[in-house]
């Protein structure tokens, strides 16, 4: 079947699928933070997560299923009553704890019907700061009931001490109605595009445009988050250098973006076939490290023309300018 002239979705040769299998590791004894940092792990993390060393990571990143029935390549969850959910968040979340160091930051995703679960199993072992809640811009009608089209993250500490970079997340507006005071900008500047504001990152976030058939990042993973949602996140919650551990990892969009950003990762997936998508996407970094919506430093507004930086990061310093 030919492909639509935009359609965007990564696909996999034979080839490629021998080559990046290759990469992938699988622990059946302790391992090293040397051994795993930046590698993507194809094994169930239940069986992974007592072999991983503690006090290694300082973001802890987590996009489980959901409490719905959904397949995932051949592998469907079973939507469940919320206190078997909770039971089963519960399972895996208290083993994060150990691998977690006294400064880590952790967020956890989550929909309406799994994010009041979310929120009792996160309390007992982590400090809550905050929910964030994104709007995505897909989803279908309802007849019967107002149209799904929003997501939470969890946002928690191990302590109180801990880091947040609020100036690296801060968001560029359009200024509707821009504010003169004695015939100068209040809080706005003026460029050739229009006039823009800068403003501090709330729990809301409406400027995110989820992966689809034409966008570059977009896989055959049905549940994919969109990179610039994980650099909200990251650069909130890490340091350039940090470890950026994701026991759901998907088809690697938090290691990506780690990667981008210059972060360290480490990757947890059960389904060999999204790892495989994701060490592709990983070495297609080396060609193109710009993330959708993120540019010159700042998020900005969704469908914004500036919003796609070029290529630049070999020729940038640490301090680098996107």
């Amino acid at each position: 079947m030919k492909r639509a002239p935009r359609n965007r979705t990564l696909t996999l040769s034979e080839k490629e699928k021998q080559k990046y299998r290759q990469e992938l590791l699988r622990a059946t004894g302790p391992v090293t933070q040397e051994r795993i940092l930046n590698k993507v792990i194809n094994q169930d993390v239940f069986e992974a997560v007592s072999f991983l060393p503690s006090g290694f990571v300082d973001l802890l990143f987590v996009d489980p299923p959901y409490n719905l029935t959904k397949t995932f390549n051949g592998r469907t969850f079973k939507q469940t009553g919320t206190s078997e959910y909770m039971d089963w968040v519960d399972s895996w979340l208290k083993e994060m704890v150990r691998l977690l160091r006294p400064t880590g930051s952790v967020y956890v995703c989550g929909d309406w019907r799994s994010s009041s679960a979310l929120q009792l199993v996160c309390e007992k072992y982590f400090i809550v700061r905050n929910r964030i809640t994104f709007e995505r811009d897909k989803g279908r009608g309802a007849k019967g009931n107002w149209k799904n089209n929003s997501e939470d993250i969890w946002f928690c500490t191990v302590s109180d001490d801990y880091f947040f970079d609020a100036q690296a997340v801060k968001l560029k507006r359009k200024v509707i109605a821009p504010y003169r005071e004695s015939g100068e900008p209040k809080d706005w500047t003026e460029e050739h595009s229009g006039k823009y504001r800068l403003t501090h990152a709330s729990n809301v976030w409406s400027n995110i445009t989820i992966p689809f058939w034409s966008m570059q990042e977009n896989t055959p993973h049905p549940t994919q988050k969109p990179e610039k949602l994980l650099a909200k996140v990251i650069l909130a919650s890490s340091r350039e250098g940090d470890v950026v551990f994701d026991p759901f990892a998907g088809v690697g969009t938090s290691g990506v973006v780690a990667k981008k950003l210059r972060r360290n990762f480490v990757m947890v997936e059960i389904d060999e076939e999204y790892c495989l998508y994701a060490q592709k996407r990983l070495t297609l970094v080396e060609e193109d490290d710009s993330i959708q919506g993120y540019a010159d430093g700042v998020f900005w507004e969704r469908n914004t023309p500036n919003a796609v930086r070029r290529n630049t990061a070999k020729k940038e310093t640490t301090n680098r300018a996107f």
